[in-house]
């Protein structure tokens, strides 16, 4: 029997948790809820969880520094729940690590289907972790993409990455040179029939190339195209 797959769900409005609980529980899933970061963070440092949904605005510990805990230990998939008013917010969210965000008020279906496909997405590295996947080292250049431990490093340096961003930087150095449009990073970071902002991909490169010039200044790889999109220039 497929164990349960377990998602917390962290937001101050009970009525939400309720509702969302009860939605995902008859989809399969187990359902942690907490109504403040604070609490969350204890329980998910102790008995962490498949993927984490964050409100931003809670009591005692919001939602940005919560996730910002979270991605000090781990690459857990998160999923941003913002009001539509907190465009800034979505944006500093996926800055800050979130691997998607979703407007309120939402609908529960669309939810579902972005916990699936992140859900499915990380499914993908364990399976190629067990070693299901095949060849899973990628090289270019000083570049170095380890699927099997999902590991990235750049000139010998570790480079942490989450989900979204590992896969990103893989679409873009697995054909160096070639452009890549922004709907083509939607479907290789969050799979066919999932609608994302364009500026969801802007967000995540953003924060990419952050990482990267963390350990080398000088970092310059994936070049920005106006218009069209993003490539990886190899040397």
């Amino acid at each position: 029997m497929t164990e349960k797959q377990t998602i917390a769900l962290v937001d101050d409005d009970r009525n939400i948790l309720t509702s969302v609980q009860m939605t995902l529980e008859a989809e399969g899933y187990q359902v942690r809820t907490f109504t403040d970061g604070e609490q969350a963070l204890v329980d998910l440092t102790n008995r962490p969880v498949d993927l984490a949904v964050l409100d931003i605005k809670m009591p005692r510990m919001d939602g940005m520094e919560l996730l910002q805990r979270l991605r000090a230990r781990s690459n857990l998939p998160i999923i941003f729940l913002s009001s539509k008013d907190e465009e800034v917010d979505q944006l500093m969210g996926l800055r800050l690590g979130a691997d998607d965000y979703i407007t309120k008020p939402f609908s529960q279906r669309l939810l579902i289907e972005r916990i699936r496909a992140l859900l499915r997405r990380n499914e993908v590295n364990k399976a190629e972790m067990a070693g299901e996947g095949g060849a899973s080292l990628l090289v270019r250049g000083d570049l170095s993409l380890d699927e099997s431990r999902h590991r990235c490093q750049w000139k010998g340096h570790d480079v942490p990455l989450t989900v979204t961003e590992f896969l990103l930087v893989k679409a873009l150095a697995a054909r160096p040179g070639l452009v890549k449009s922004r709907d083509q990073l939607i479907d290789a970071a969050y799979g066919d029939n999932i609608y994302v902002d364009d500026r969801t991909i802007d967000s995540h490169i953003k924060r990419v190339r952050k990482k990267f010039r963390q350990v080398d200044e000088d970092f310059n790889q994936i070049e920005t195209l106006y218009g069209i999109g993003y490539r990886y220039k190899e040397d």
